[in-house]
């Protein structure tokens, strides 16, 4: 544990940074810029969810319940860590003098971690859904189905929440991090900083693990359905081709943007000679490469709503008539129940 002054709380440690350099590096322009087009991007997503939901079928109904989750989720995540961003840029306030108590400290590590979990873990239970749709369509029941979507989401919030109280509980620690802007899980060599910062490593990368390979599976299943012997004869429905379309964008998105972090927490953390010294400094090129990853992780946010927005079923027709739905075409539930069995 190092050591930062009495009067200090455990959130301090050294940082390479003076306060010009701070100064350059400190935009609110950018900062406002940037939460400013994510906001509005959700915004517009959530609007159009709204009038999506409307008529839709039970299946679809669940299906654009985890969607609205998910585009809340970044919603407020870019709302309350925007907010506390943006003013600490604008004023350039010292976290020091500001919050002795590192209360704000502690609440912005758990705002970062539910925010940024959430999403990871709404992924991997939208990919869970749909191959629970498409290769077991009868093990779900169709009421409720609205009701029971909220409930998971709600599961997967109080699962994020759940750890990012952990370091208030004493597993980890939360520091304020390069260049004195915002507050992380450490990256040090004590245990508990290990466990936590292992912890969440492996609940976002099992998350989109689990969402590759649950995704890989449904569109297996539906190209074995689809060019099976009757294939001259049905179509896929768009809501089958739009939902998988979206899940399959939402899960490249989060791969891009959460797997360089991850892998760079996982590497820092098992690095030996420890990266963070005794007195609780990493180097300049750590702290860099740690801005620039959550920076390149934030981006999942602005771009999680536009994967909807893009990828919708208006949308898929002009880049592809031919998914239009024919008069007669079977859905994929109807064609699994075709299939032959045992006389």
């Amino acid at each position: 544990m190092w050591s930062n002054g009495s009067a200090l709380g455990p959130c301090f440690r050294p940082t390479n940074i003076t306060w010009e350099e701070r100064r350059l590096i400190a935009s609110p322009w950018f900062a406002a810029s940037f939460c400013l087009v994510g906001l509005a991007s959700n915004l517009l997503a959530l609007s159009v969810l709204a009038g999506a939901r409307q008529g839709s079928s039970p299946m679809r109904s669940s299906f654009l319940t985890f969607l609205c989750g998910l585009v809340l989720t970044d919603f407020l995540g870019l709302l309350i860590t925007g907010a506390i961003v943006v003013s600490q840029h604008a004023v350039l306030f010292d976290w020091h003098a500001v919050d002795p108590s590192c209360r704000l400290c502690h609440f912005m590590g758990v705002v970062m971690i539910f925010f940024g979990l959430s999403p990871l873990l709404l992924g991997a239970t939208m990919a869970s859904e749909r191959y629970l749709g498409i290769t077991r369509p009868f093990s779900r029941p169709t009421a409720a189905s609205q009701r029971r979507a909220w409930t998971i989401v709600g599961l997967v919030w109080a699962t994020a929440l759940a750890l990012g109280l952990l370091p208030l509980l004493g597993l980890g620690r939360y520091t304020v991090q390069y260049p004195g802007s915002w507050c992380f899980l450490t990256m040090g060599p004590e245990p508990g900083d290990v466990a936590f910062g292992l912890l969440f490593v492996f609940l976002g990368g099992f998350s989109v693990g689990l969402s590759f390979l649950l995704n890989t599976i449904s569109v297996a299943t539906l190209c074995h359905v689809y060019h099976g012997q009757e294939a001259a004869q049905q179509r896929p429905r768009d809501s089958e081709v739009e939902m998988m379309t979206q899940l399959l964008g939402i899960m490249v998105v989060a791969s891009i943007c959460w797997m360089p972090l991850l892998v760079f927490i996982a590497q820092t953390l098992l690095r030996t000679p420890p990266a963070m010294s005794s007195t609780g400094q990493l180097s300049r090129a750590t702290e860099q490469q740690l801005l620039i990853y959550l920076r390149v992780a934030t981006w999942n946010q602005i771009l999680d709503p536009w994967v909807y927005i893009l990828f919708r079923r208006a949308v898929i027709r002009r880049l592809h008539p031919g998914l239009s739905v024919r008069p007669r075409s079977l859905s994929l539930q109807t064609q699994l129940n075709r299939r032959p069995t045992m006389a």
